[in-house]
């Protein structure tokens, strides 16, 4: 079955966006999770489609060939030594028709990748991250939920959070982040594109840093962010605290300026109180607190750091809303911007926004999503007193 694209001319005011939710909270989703019963093809080469690669390596299944536009280009790459790759026009008809086609690319539309694909002849075309839902049970990347109908106090309470953004961007991307967890629908609203160059440093941040910034980087994998950071800053920040509690990503991260005495490394995972847990490690970026791990972690709350942060990230696969409470002191006490992902699960839908508007006072908040399927999504929180000369917030 085909997705559906809605686009909207305008950006939605606090009352349309009211109304939009209203139309998205108990309708049936016509999709699921999708189960690997067919001989199974990637669509795209790049970090997702590697990811996959991995992902379908660590679940034991096997993948019969790769597709890509680029594949001509891409036949001499390492990465792909011993895999087939195939451009789209160079698929056997029948191998189109029976094929099941994962996209791994979520800087693009969606629907446009799978319309394209349908013209060419491939039948049976999914997101990949509906592909992974099936094996939760022994992987626990977790970027293809699905949201349940909202009963009415999720309704109400989402609603809160649409009324609490600052601009109309974000609740716009709310809204495109809501349509496609609860009924795979692809919303796109005019004025607010979706971008992943500025992930963490859209104009609202990059605008107000200084070079006194004390970036803490929790889920810091192999150091992206505080390159891009350091980039931004131009070399002149004060202080980085980085702290990533996969062994392997924490080895390579600690070979980003190795000389740099302003940047620390802790190998905990931040969690709301002290304690230990599972860890599923050797994921990349989707390392992390699971049931399905094999090692164990320590778990500290932020606050036990005793830091002063002006700039705090979380990218923890999940584990925000439970970082972000073990952070009640510091938030209070430095007042720092804050960045946290919020599409790994259904916190997401309100509870982490939610959680961020009620605890800090005097802020801003934004959403964002930086890429398509759900995914990308990051809420900002910035101290008034670093953004005074914002526009207002809108109101009908």
């Amino acid at each position: 079955m085909p997705h559906k694209a809605r686009s909207f001319t305008a950006l939605p005011g606090p009352d349309e966006a009211q109304a939009l939710l209203a139309d998205l909270a108990t309708t049936p989703c016509p999709f699921a999770p999708v189960a690997a019963d067919r001989p199974l093809a990637l669509y795209g080469a790049g970090d997702l489609g590697h990811m996959a690669r991995d992902f379908l390596k660590a679940v034991g299944r096997d993948f019969a060939f790769v597709i890509d536009r680029r594949a001509r280009d891409l036949q001499s790459s390492p990465a792909w030594a011993g895999v087939e790759l195939l451009h789209p026009d160079d698929v056997p008809v029948a191998t189109k028709r029976d094929a099941l086609v994962a996209v791994s690319i979520v800087t693009s539309s969606y629907v446009e990748i799978e319309q394209s694909l349908m013209k060419l002849g491939f039948a049976n075309v999914v997101p990949f991250y509906d592909l992974a839902e099936s094996f939760r049970d022994m992987h626990p990347l977790s970027n293809g939920w699905f949201a349940r109908p909202l009963t009415p106090d999720d309704e109400h309470q989402t609603a809160r959070v649409l009324a609490g953004w600052a601009d109309d961007i974000s609740r716009a991307h709310h809204l495109q982040f809501l349509a496609w967890r609860r009924v795979r629908e692809e919303w796109s609203f005019e004025g607010a594109p979706v971008s992943n160059a500025d992930r963490f440093f859209i104009p609202e941040v990059a605008s107000v840093l200084n070079g006194h910034e004390i970036l803490l980087d929790g889920g810091a994998h192999h150091g992206n962010v505080i390159e891009a950071f350091a980039k931004q800053m131009q070399d002149g920040y004060e202080q980085i605290i980085a702290i990533e509690p996969d062994p392997s990503n924490l080895a390579k991260l600690r070979a980003y300026k190795p000389n740099d005495i302003r940047i620390s490394f802790y190998d905990w995972a931040l969690a709301e109180k002290e304690g230990k847990a599972k860890f599923h490690d050797g994921l990349g970026y989707a390392s992390q607190v699971s049931s399905t791990g094999k090692m164990t972690v320590t778990t500290r709350p932020l606050d036990a750091l005793g830091a002063s942060p002006t700039y705090i990230k979380l990218h923890l696969e999940g584990g925000e809303l439970d970082a972000l409470k073990g952070a009640r002191a510091t938030l209070h006490t430095s007042r720092p911007i804050v960045a946290a992902t919020v599409y790994h699960n259904a916190d997401g839908i309100w509870r982490t926004p939610l959680w961020l508007m009620d605890n800090l006072p005097g802020y801003r908040f934004l959403f964002r999503a930086h890429t398509w399927c759900g995914t990308g999504a990051v809420v900002y929180a910035i101290p008034n007193e670093r953004g005074a000369a914002w526009p207002r917030p809108s109101a009908n």
